[in-house]
């Protein structure tokens, strides 16, 4: 395949030659040139573009799809936006408990699937988990950083979620509709884990890094990622959608500047851990929240 992409050439080059003789060292008859090939593992351009799809097509691309046709509906419907309500976590099989335990657990078990697939992708090239920073190297960094995001994002998407439902622009968010059984918050928490995990490495770490390798200048490959973010966001309505829309402006800087997916793992997990655990305890009981 001709249509290669090569490693960057400020990168050091391992070296393939063999001690250098002293002038101490016997002199060693001439043999036969051996040339060793270093193998390139990152596909051309064309076929990145096509994985990139196809990763896309099996998770948050799909997901983008499916809530711009929910979006028409929420158009087109004779309510308006705020009076339709957006249910994120709901349960699966009404009055049959273990049945939906089951069916919930089945539901974050397989949207890993992706995940996975993009960690195997990134073995493929020569690379791994750690070079998008998914992993637990630096454990103190990404805690505290990933506080930090979470409550500057967190507050900031409450302040445009209650001004846009205001406004007309929101539908009103039912974060959990389970029905109160033993197992709803360990299933809630979970859920927040798989969204944290699901978009931050796929949106953002390993988008981001495929589109620098085909090419992309790094805002460029910023803004598309927050596009795609804001657009599987879309079935909320058009406040969440710019809500989101900042969220992965600013989760792209933090990951151009330090190269890091796992605080943003934790930032949005945390995030969504209070919007779910939260609302069990708060929608209905402060007057402030839409319900």
């Amino acid at each position: 395949m001709t249509d290669r992409i090569h490693p960057d050439p400020s990168e050091p080059t391992p070296s393939l030659a063999g001690p250098v003789p002293t002038p101490d060292s016997p002199a060693k008859a001439p043999g036969p040139a051996v040339t060793t090939t270093i193998p390139n593992l990152l596909p051309g351009r064309s076929l990145l573009r096509w994985e990139i799809l196809c990763v896309l097509a099996l998770s948050l691309g799909a997901a983008a799809i499916s809530a711009t046709i929910s979006f028409l509906g929420v158009l087109t419907a004779p309510e308006s936006m705020a009076d339709q309500t957006a249910n994120l976590i709901r349960s699966r099989a009404e009055d049959r408990p273990w049945l939906d335990l089951s069916f919930q657990l089945y539901a974050v078990i397989f949207a890993m699937a992706p995940v996975a697939l993009v960690v195997y992708l990134m073995h493929r090239t020569g690379e791994s988990a750690r070079t998008l920073g998914f992993d637990g190297r630096r454990p103190w960094f990404d805690t505290w950083s990933g506080l930090l995001l979470a409550g500057l994002i967190g507050a900031g998407g409450l302040v445009v979620y209650l001004v846009s439902w205001q406004l007309g622009l929101t539908r009103t968010i039912v974060p959990s509709t389970l029905e109160g059984q033993w197992w709803d918050v360990p299933v809630l928490i979970l859920q927040a884990l798989k969204n944290g995990v699901l978009e931050e490495v796929i949106v953002v770490g390993y988008l981001l890094h495929r589109l620098g390798q085909m090419g992309w200048s790094p805002w460029k490959a910023v803004v598309a990622s927050s596009v795609l973010r804001a657009f599987y966001h879309l079935y909320q309505g058009v406040g969440m959608f710019f809500g989101n829309l900042v969220m992965g402006l600013v989760f792209g800087w933090f990951y151009l500047r330090y190269g890091r997916v796992m605080p943003l793992v934790v930032a949005h997990t945390v995030i969504d851990i209070v919007a779910f655990v939260g609302a069990v305890y708060l929608i209905g009981r402060i007057d402030w929240l839409p319900v």
